[in-house]
């Protein structure tokens, strides 16, 4: 598949779970993509695996270290690839984490670290990108939201917060800049993930018992919308939530 021949694009977040598995994807339908992961030998590491990997199905990828949470940081990450691949005409803005916690025993702390990178990163990432983009006549972003952005989650406020604020921002930011840049949202259910390693078995057997699909995503639940709003394919979707999340949040 060669959808996205010719295209350079940058994943966050990309050297395992999810991210990892866009990446791949997007390689596959004939991208050049760059794996980003945040500081740290074992990130490097996954983050070199998920490069091999790729280079090994033909495609083109290269690993690029960079905290989305950090505005320095982020600026240099743009630069590097910029400078390897040229501006982007793919972000997809998948970098997360997860914790859990009620709100009224919720430190500052959490709340914040969470805001950070669910939040803060995706602005920062689409910040530096979308000069180049626009500047080069286009592309398009992929911010990788949640489920739980639209419905909500007992002890998952923070989260749930801070993935509505992703999926306003991208409906906000598709109004700037459309036509020349597509800007949507995907919001995954919960996927089988190390992600999903801090959140309570207890939690997980609802969620589960919940969903009309009656199982937990798996990554290639996922991948195959973030490709499809990357590609021409989605040429005429902006400002848009597609929810690969079982039935979780029909709307």
């Amino acid at each position: 598949m060669t959808r996205l021949a010719g295209t350079d694009a940058l994943v966050t977040g990309a050297s395992r779970g999810i991210g990892r598995g866009i990446a791949e994807g997007l390689a596959e339908a004939g991208a050049r993509v760059a794996v980003n992961h945040p500081p740290g030998a074992d990130e490097r590491a996954a983050a070199e695996t998920a490069v091999e990997a790729i280079r090994a199905e033909g495609g083109e990828a290269m690993a690029l270290e960079g905290d989305v949470s950090d505005a320095d940081s982020v600026t240099e990450m743009v630069e590097t690839f910029e400078s390897a691949y040229g501006p982007a005409d793919i972000l997809v803005n998948n970098a997360g984490i997860l914790t859990q916690s009620r709100l009224t025993e919720m430190s500052v702390e959490m709340w914040d670290e969470i805001m950070a990178v669910d939040l803060r990163g995706v602005f920062l990432a689409t910040r530096f990108v979308l000069p180049g983009m626009l500047e080069s006549g286009g592309g398009a972003v992929v911010n990788v939201a949640s489920q739980l952005g639209l419905v909500g989650g007992e002890e998952l406020v923070h989260y749930s917060a801070a993935k509505g604020g992703v999926i306003a921002f991208t409906r906000a930011l598709a109004r700037e800049v459309s036509p020349e840049v597509r800007v949507n949202a995907v919001a995954p259910g919960p996927v089988e993930t190390a992600l999903l390693d801090d959140i309570t078995e207890e939690w997980r057997q609802e969620k589960k018992a919940s969903l009309p699909m009656d199982r937990l995503g798996q990554v290639e639940d996922i991948v195959p919308t973030v490709v499809f709003l990357a590609s021409d394919d989605a040429a005429y979707y902006t400002g848009q939530t597609l929810s690969p999340d079982g039935g979780d949040a029909m709307h």
